[in-house]
């Protein structure tokens, strides 16, 4: 995998956090707003958060030096607010990263690398192409199992492309030996990691001080990218020391996924369970024109956590009424197309008379003797009074 995502070098050259992350908008304008921390839900996030702080731990190790605290200083005054906004959208996705984390015996604080990576932001896209919180390729996306076509883009669905994300990264550690060294070659390749560890140390396998042994003959994007994690990770634990302890995030949002037919549009499934289509939308960035890919085989949709038996016994009808109107709306545009056809014009005819000739009857009519000929068949130039002639258009 190689640079996904331009986030540490926008830091590097001071500016935005995430500005070669293109087309995108914060995950609350298509979540329903409910979802925002409200005043008491902003207290017992507060007392969570105070708990956390107060129970910190690392399960990675954490190096303090002059590199990391450069971004710490960045995140801290610099890019405070870029940094809050993440703060706020790791409320939405860091327990359900977490947990998986948990279940397969992973360090929980590698959560950070997908704040540096995309912000939190599910729909993130770099200027490599990279999608998604962890800022797939397509190739690797592929690789590890994600569907990426014309209808599916499973880099933006949040659990399967962290699923993805986990596998990848666990296969580094087990190649490397040490979570820096991972996250290095998450970076920037594993096949450059393990070169300039062969040539360095003489064997691809190292411990976490291997990565500042090698850090020198990293591109300049891989030597800042665990530096830049271990400080998005110093001030996500512990915000309150750094001036952003006010910080409200966004609470998630549970869902629980149905499974829908082949080319049903969202809004048919929004209208069965009574959201918005926007707000499903939101729950399913994957589903890139809207809709379950075409084909016998069902896709799960997520939806609002308890809508399952609404879902059940709304769909049919839903799909039903959809279908309806696709009928009206097909038979309307028709119409308007119709409508809008040039009408041919009617055919003109000539009776020739007595004395005329083909090089006549072209000029009084606007066309030539070579048309005359060719609409009527003639071959010759004789004509006959009496004889019918069609005029071309």
């Amino acid at each position: 995998m190689e640079f996904r995502s331009a986030l540490p070098v926008a830091v590097l050259f001071g500016g935005v956090i995430g500005a070669a992350i293109v087309g995108v908008s914060d995950p609350k304008s298509v979540v329903d707003p409910s979802a925002r921390v409200s005043p008491v839900g902003a207290a017992l996030v507060a007392e969570a958060a105070a708990a956390t702080v107060e129970a910190v731990s690392w399960d990675i190790p954490v190096v303090r030096n002059a590199s990391v605290d450069r971004f710490v200083d960045i995140f801290e005054n610099k890019q405070s607010d870029r940094m809050a906004l993440y703060l706020k959208r790791s409320g939405r996705y860091e327990g359900m990263i977490r947990a998986k984390l948990r279940e397969r015996g992973m360090p929980e604080d590698l959560v950070y690398l997908s704040m540096i990576e995309s912000g939190f932001n599910p729909t993130a896209r770099s200027k490599a192409q990279a999608v998604g919180l962890w800022q797939f390729i397509q190739g690797t996306g592929k690789r590890y199992g994600l569907r990426i076509d014309g209808y599916v883009d499973e880099r933006k669905d949040p659990e399967k492309s962290t699923d993805a994300a986990l596998r990848y990264l666990q296969d580094l550690h087990n190649q490397f030996g040490s979570w820096y060294l991972a996250a290095a070659a998450y970076n920037s390749g594993e096949n450059r990691v393990a070169r300039v560890m062969r040539e360095e140390t003489g064997s691809e396998k190292g411990k976490e001080e291997d990565f500042w042994r090698i850090r020198r003959r990293l591109p300049a994007e891989t030597r800042e990218y665990v530096p830049l994690m271990l400080a998005a990770a110093l001030i996500g634990k512990e915000p309150h020391k750094y001036g952003l302890g006010d910080v409200e995030r966004y609470l998630p949002v549970p869902t629980e996924v149905v499974e829908v037919p082949g080319g049903t549009r969202l809004g048919v499934v929004a209208k069965a369970v009574g959201v918005g289509e926007k707000e499903l939308t939101g729950l399913n960035p994957q589903l890139v024109k809207g809709m379950t890919p075409p084909g016998n085989n069902p896709y799960g949709v997520r939806i609002p956590e308890g809508r399952r038996t609404q879902f059940a016994a709304n769909f049919e009808r839903a799909r039903e009424a959809a279908a309806v109107e696709a009928r009206v709306e097909a038979a309307r545009t028709a119409r308007v197309a119709k409508a809008a056809r040039p009408t041919r014009p009617a055919a003109k005819y000539h009776n020739v008379r007595k004395g005329e000739s083909l090089w006549t009857i072209a000029r009084r009519n606007d066309t030539s003797v070579a048309a005359l000929k060719r609409v009527n068949g003639l071959k010759g130039n004789t004509l006959r009074p009496g004889q019918r002639l069609r005029i071309p258009a």
